[in-house]
């Protein structure tokens, strides 16, 4: 049983002992039973006029909690939809809890009405805000409906978006903003047009950051950049010819040092500076036109030589020659001068690339030449080893720089559409060209040397040479008789195992005296015992060479025979001829003209002391 039951029962039971004690009551007191009938009805119109009250309390507030419940329901359906959420969902409850419920839920939706439509107003001013600056249209959202959550966050969105671009305006603004200020006093100028003048004197914060101020910002930052890489480049050219000028009228070092202050930047009083300096030494330079044309006709060869000129291509330029030295003939010059710097200029990589291979070939040409010098093996050092090395070094490089020139300059005539000269030639033919000139330089000085082999030959063959290296030298020993044979009446003799290999052009006769040994003493001198001496390195080369100064002299040769001096010239060993062929050739021929064939291969003895 509930409780409210409970009480109800006992409030029942409290009427019904009170109906009971007042009848009691009435009784104890002798209340006639009309009286008491008037008074119990009395009890029950009370008691019946308060509980009707009661109900009728109850039922007022049955009746305004179900008009809560539907004001409320009406509200809730109303702020969901401008909330654009799903309807509430009510719940099987009592009347009373129903309209708490509701009620409830309505507070909440409406602050949460209330709140956003608050973020939106604030999010609208700061749109507004951002717009003033960046000079742009306002988000466009309805201030009279409720925005949603997706709203508000795009919104919110878009706002950040402005922030950003507002914040990378401001930061290019005043990037802009010091590289102008900077340009501006780099050319010496003041603002001009009311924009300059907003950008430069006026405060950041009142600048309008819109895209076509930005813009405009950026096209006067392009403007001055221009301007200052065009005088950057006035200078520069006003230097070149400045610099140019002092080089041909040998304008004093004191005189350039004392200008050089204006050589640096590029502001508007330089230029001035600049401008006034070149207009005095072009006056100077009519003034020294010979010597300004005898500078630029050096630095003319200078080119010539850079852009490997032929003689006919620098024999072109006629006015080279003239001696008439006048202001036209300047002109011509300084024409001539641009324009083969340009030509240089626009085939620059090329030229280097040549004169990278000429230097080579030129380094190749001097080992090449220190190759045939007999005197480089005398080198200390490793000079040879290293020499040797560089040669065939040079030797594998050179047809790799050769090939990789041909490769750069056929892309590069394919790109400019032109063909490539070296000294009227093209490279290749330039370099087929120096290469046969090598090989016939070779081939030439081959030539020479076999026809200067052929001359000392016949010389030698005509008229003797002596041994250009000593002979091996041989002891003398006591020679044993064995063949003898008569020349005009004179005995030659040798040993067995001695043989004159030599073209003889006369006949072999002895001395007329006959000489002792080598190893003899003077006659007439005490024999003495041998002492130690001390011998000097010009005293041993002079003992090693006795034999061969003996020979000369008419001394014995192998195997003691002894010659005269004309007979001697007429000897050869070793330096006839280079090959047997052509000795037994040779000897052939001295044979048949003036020699007996008997004496040929013959041992020849000593004669008997």
């Amino acid at each position: 049983m509930r409780k409210s039951e409970a009480i109800a029962a006992e409030s029942v039971a409290c009427l019904n002992s009170a109906l009971t004690r007042l009848r009691d009551i009435w009784e104890e007191i002798g209340i006639p039973e009309d009286q008491r009938l008037q008074r119990t009805d009395a009890v029950k119109r009370h008691v019946h006029l308060l509980l009707t009250r009661m109900i009728e309390e109850e039922e007022n507030l049955k009746q305004r909690l179900l008009k809560s419940i539907d004001v409320c329901r009406k509200e809730l359906d109303t702020v969901c939809m401008e909330l654009q959420l799903p309807p509430f969902e009510e719940e099987d409850t009592t009347i009373l809890q129903l309209e708490k419920d509701l009620r409830t839920r309505v507070e909440v939706m409406l602050k949460q009405k209330k709140e956003r439509m608050h973020e939106l107003k604030l999010l609208k001013e700061r749109d507004q805000d951002l717009c003033d600056i960046l000079w742009t249209s306002p988000y466009h959202i309805d201030s009279a409906c409720v925005p949603s959550l997706q709203e508000l966050d795009q919104f919110r969105r878009h706002l950040a978006g402005l922030s950003a671009e507002k914040e990378r305006r401001e930061a290019e603004f005043k990037s802009t903003k010091k590289q102008i200020i900077s340009c501006m006093e780099e050319l010496d100028r003041l603002p001009d047009t009311s924009f300059e003048r907003d950008v430069v004197c006026e405060d950041e914060e009142a600048f309008c950051l819109s895209k076509e101020n930005i813009d405009a910002l950026q096209q006067l930052l392009i403007q001055l950049e221009e301007q200052k890489v065009k005088n950057q480049i006035l200078c520069e050219e006003l230097k070149s010819k400045i610099t140019e000028l002092w080089e041909r009228l040998q304008i004093p070092e004191e005189e350039r040092d004392y200008f050089a202050v204006h050589m640096t930047g590029s502001k508007g009083k330089t230029i001035k500076a600049l401008q006034e300096e070149l207009n005095r030494l072009q006056e100077l330079k009519l003034q020294n036109i010979k010597l300004i044309v005898d500078a630029i006709r050096l630095e003319l060869s200078s080119y010539w030589d850079k852009c490997f000129y032929s003689t006919g291509q620098r024999q072109a330029f006629a006015p080279f020659n003239s001696e008439d030295y006048s202001e036209d003939l300047l002109c011509l010059h300084d024409a001539e001068i641009t324009r083969i710097k340009q030509y240089y200029e626009s085939h620059k990589e090329m030229f280097e690339g040549v004169q990278k291979w000429q230097e080579n070939w030129r380094l190749f040409l001097e080992f090449d030449k220190k190759a045939t010098d007999p005197n480089r093996f005398a080198n200390r050092g490793g000079n040879l080893l290293k020499e040797e090395k560089q040669r065939a070094k040079l030797q594998k490089m050179l047809p790799k720089l050769e090939e990789e020139l041909k490769m750069r300059i056929s892309a590069w005539e394919q790109e400019q559409e032109q063909e490539f000269f070296v000294n009227e030639k093209k490279f290749m033919d330039y370099v087929a060209e120096q290469w046969e000139t090598f090989h016939q330089e070779k081939e030439r000085e081959k030539q020479d040397r076999l026809m200067k082999k052929n001359r000392q030959l016949e010389e030698e063959i005509h008229y003797g040479s002596a041994p250009k290296t000593p002979n091996k030298r041989r002891m003398i020993a006591p020679s044993t008789p064995s063949k003898c044979r008569k020349l005009n009446g004179t005995s030659i003799s040798s040993s067995s195992n001695s043989t004159l290999r030599s073209a003889f052009s006369g006949t072999i006769c002895h001395s007329p005296v006959s000489r002792p040994p080598i190893c003899a003493g003077k006659p007439g001198l005490p024999s003495r015992t041998p002492t130690r001496v001390f011998k000097t390195p010009q005293t041993k080369r002079l003992e090693k060479n006795k034999e061969n100064m003996l020979q000369l002299n008419g001394t014995a040769m192998s195997g003691g025979c002894y010659l005269t001096k004309p007979a001697q010239r007429n000897i050869s060993i070793n330096s006839v001829a280079s090959t047997y062929s052509e000795f037994a050739r040779e000897l052939s021929k001295a044979t048949r003209s003036n020699t007996n064939p008997h004496i040929l291969n013959s041992t020849i003895t000593h004669p008997p002391f």
